[in-house]
């Protein structure tokens, strides 16, 4: 059996967001600690795309972040083809950088306003020394944006120029420039209007096909993920609480978070009808509940729920983290 391209195991960051040293001496308290990642195990097969899916603050983007080595992990390990990819991070290793490139949320800020596309898009090629000569470069900086939509006429325009959509085309060609395998998708169209969205996912999806690229794509809108993803992976508070096949999490979601955030989504053929929102708050990160995290939003939450952490397990072709799953009661 072929081994996955991208292989996450136990992954964990936690960030240190103490007051200063003399403050918690005059107030005499001790050190805060934020678990913004806590656990998080997942494989991607080459070629596939792995969606994450979770309320603000569950940890997406710090996933995302730390597969691409922008955070070092407090515990865990991220393989990619095989290797330990921050082992490769901390030893430079520009060839397995070349094969790992992000897009990301925002791109009115991702882009350097003072830079021309040309320079915007050709940086990946110069700083990796792939093309040096000028002429080779521009011809390349061209192709590129012709596989997202733009043209040579863009060539020497800068940022402002562009509408939001237009922008984000040209982070994609940024990301497409080394020739990489995996592609980690920080929200990359949460900024963009509906419509744009939907181009983006569209040229996405077709330098997919055409490359056969890889993705992790980060979102919180389940309409988009269920286009673009072949697994979704549920996150809740720093944790995957339910990981499986698009087709089956959506048509018999388990985990009661999963349920809860499908219920929410407007439905073409339930028009007129009420929708359940999502209840409760997401708990404070920095105090969250004992045991199962979700507990205090959960209609099926029991002594045993609020006491132990219920661990991500396999049933029914499922991974998932419930004990009500568990024990038959959801």
């Amino acid at each position: 059996m072929t081994q996955p391209l991208v292989q996450v195991h136990d992954l964990a960051r936690t960030f240190d967001v103490s007051p200063p040293l003399l403050n918690r001496i005059i107030e005499g308290k001790g050190r805060v600690l934020l678990h913004a990642v806590d656990g998080v195990s997942f494989e991607i097969e080459k070629g596939r795309t792995l969606a994450l899916v979770g309320e603000s603050g569950c940890g997406k983007s710090t996933v995302a972040k730390l597969l691409v080595g922008l955070y070092e992990p407090t515990r865990g390990s991220v393989t990619f083809d095989g290797k330990d990819a921050h082992t490769a991070y901390r030893s430079g290793d520009r060839v397995l950088r070349q094969r790992i490139q992000m897009i990301f949320q925002d791109p009115y800020a991702s882009l350097n306003p003072r830079w021309t596309v040309e320079k915007i898009v050709g940086e990946p090629l110069t700083e990796h020394r792939i093309i040096t000569n000028a002429a080779q470069l521009k011809d390349r900086v061209t192709t590129l944006l012709s596989s997202v939509g733009l043209g040579a006429q863009d060539l020497e325009k800068y940022p402002h120029q562009f509408s939001g959509g237009q922008r984000q085309r040209i982070s994609i060609a940024r990301a497409l420039a080394t020739q990489p395998e995996f592609l980690v998708c920080d929200e990359p169209t949460s900024a963009l209007d509906v419509s744009v969205q939907a181009q983006v996912l569209n040229i996405m999806k077709d330098l997919q096909r055409e490359f056969g690229l890889t993705y992790l794509f980060i979102s919180h809108n389940l309409a988009v993920v269920r286009h673009v993803s072949d697994q979704v992976g549920v996150m809740y508070l720093g944790r995957i609480v339910e990981l499986a096949d698009k087709q089956q999490l959506f048509a018999t979601p388990q985990h009661p978070y999963t349920r809860m955030l499908l219920e929410a989504i407007p439905k073409m053929h339930a028009t007129g009808k009420s929708r359940t929102p999502v209840q409760g708050e997401v708990p404070n990160p920095l105090n969250p509940p004992g045991g199962c995290a979700f507990n205090p939003r959960c209609p099926l939450a029991n002594d045993r729920c609020r006491s132990e952490r219920p661990a991500l397990i396999e049933l029914r072709g499922v991974r998932v983290a419930c004990h009500a799953v568990e024990e038959g009661r959801a």
